[in-house]
Parts: C-alpha cells; sequence; structure tokens
C-alpha cells in the first residue's frame, strides 16, 4: 500500500520553531511519502512541496483556503494525513494513522459554552446545525490535535458541503459526513507550562506559550535534538 503524503496549514511568519519540531517528528516516527506545506512555507523549510495560499481575512478561512488548495494541488497523493504546525507525534506510527475522535460534538459543545469561546462555539453550533440538517443529528466531534487520515475527493466534498459557514469545523463535518467512526481519545493539546503532562503519550500538541516556555516544550525540543531532513535538504 502507498504511504500517504503529510499535508500542514501553515499561518504566515518565518519564525515558527514549533513546526520545525513537527517536522523532526514526522522526520522520525511518520511514514510517509511527501510533505507538503500549504499557506505559508518558512524558507528554511527543505525538501518540502510548498502550497503559497495568500492570507485570508480570519484564521479559520484562511486554514480553511490552504486546505483547499492542498486537495486541489496535483501533486498530492490522493490519500493524505492532515497536520498543524504544532503537532507531535512522540512514538513511531509503524502501523499507520487511527482515526480519533474527541466524544460527541453536544459534551464538547458544553464545554465550550462555560469558556465564552466566541467565533469558535459559534462554528461548532453551526456545523452541528449543519450536520443535523444532513442526517448527522449526534454528531461525534473530530477537533483533536492529532493527525487526521484524509482523501482529496472527500475533503473537497466536506469544503463544498461547508463553504457557507465562516467558521467551519472542518475535521468535524468531514469525519461525519463520511462515517470516519475511530476511538476516543482526550484532546492531547497541553495549555500550562507546568511539569504535568503525559510523557507516554504517542501525540502532543502545544499553545504558542507552553511550547516557547513551558516544560512540554523543554521535553519535546529534547527529544527531537537534531535538524532533520526537512531542514538540511534541498528545497523543492
Amino acid at each position: 500500500m502507498a504511504l500517504p503524503d503529510i499535508v500542514y496549514a501553515v499561518r504566515p511568519g518565518e519564525h515558527n520553531e514549533a513546526l520545525r519540531y513537527s517536522l523532526r517528528s514526522v522526520a522520525a516516527h511518520v511514514p510517509h511519502r511527501r510533505v507538503w506545506i500549504a499557506g505559508y512555507c518558512p524558507r528554511w523549510a527543505a525538501d518540502v512541496g510548498a502550497i503559497p495560499v495568500p492570507k485570508r481575512a480570519t484564521k479559520y478561512a484562511s486554514s480553511t483556503a490552504n486546505l483547499r488548495a492542498a486537495a486541489e494541488h496535483d501533486g498530492v497523493s490522493g490519500e493524505f494525513l492532515y497536520f498543524n504546525d504544532d503537532f507531535f507525534v512522540m512514538k513511531p506510527l509503524a502501523g499507520g494513522m487511527p482515526v480519533f475522535h474527541r466524544g460527541p460534538v453536544a459534551r464538547v459543545e458544553a464545554y465550550y459554552a462555560t469558556r465564552g469561546r466566541g467565533q469558535y462555539l459559534r462554528g461548532l453550533r453551526d456545523t452541528k446545525a449543519l450536520l443535523a440538517g444532513l442526517g448527522h443529528p449526534n454528531p461525534l466531534s473530530y477537533e483533536l490535535h492529532v493527525p487526521m487520515p484524509m482523501t482529496k475527493t472527500r475533503l473537497l466534498e466536506t469544503l463544498d458541503t461547508g463553504a457557507h459557514l465562516p467558521v467551519l469545523h472542518k475535521r468535524t463535518l468531514y469525519g461525519n459526513l463520511h462515517g470516519l467512526g475511530g476511538n476516543q481519545i482526550p484532546d492531547p493539546k497541553i495549555l500550562t507550562r507546568g511539569p504535568r503532562f503525559p510523557r507516554s503519550a504517542t501525540f502532543l500538541s502545544t499553545m504558542p506559550d507552553t511550547f516557547n516556555h513551558g516544560a512540554v516544550g523543554t521535553y519535546i525540543r529534547a527529544r527531537f535534538p537534531t535538524p532533520g531532513p526537512y531542514e538540511t535538504g534541498r528545497r523543492r
């Protein structure tokens, strides 16, 4: 079976140390064919496919545009793994990438409703309503900070279906439209600087503050101290 590509949707900015260490983790632990960076590709990134995409008015619109550009690109493999630049794979994925979800959308909605997550919460509710209208009254949330297996054909169908939503929860719409199922896990995003985080975890994700100043960032940098092929190779 052919190996999947890796697709990153990346915000503008030359200084992106989280991306650097995410790429090191991919090189060490994720079997793949090629890495693509859609959006802004830093000049230091080497041996990757760059898919430039102009910045949109919001970060949500930008991430959607970046992902669509990757799905429409002839060079990207039909099956790929969707990454954010703050995803770190801490153990080898010898058997391929499983599908994970966060549990019922209703439960995730209740969690964020207590925290006043403005646009994000509205996008969750809009996506939930869209899914209900499409025959999915009890959808699962796939808004996890872990890589997600996708196909280009299914992704384009998903983005077309939700194109009218200003803050589309793309992973959740994709996972429910296409019946991915999967196993429920807690979100591995580390939100605090302190030393309490699961060092045995296969996946970790960070905030800018926790990567730059937290114990988890120190741990990730120590795990991948050596520049990998996506820093030292030839820019494609």
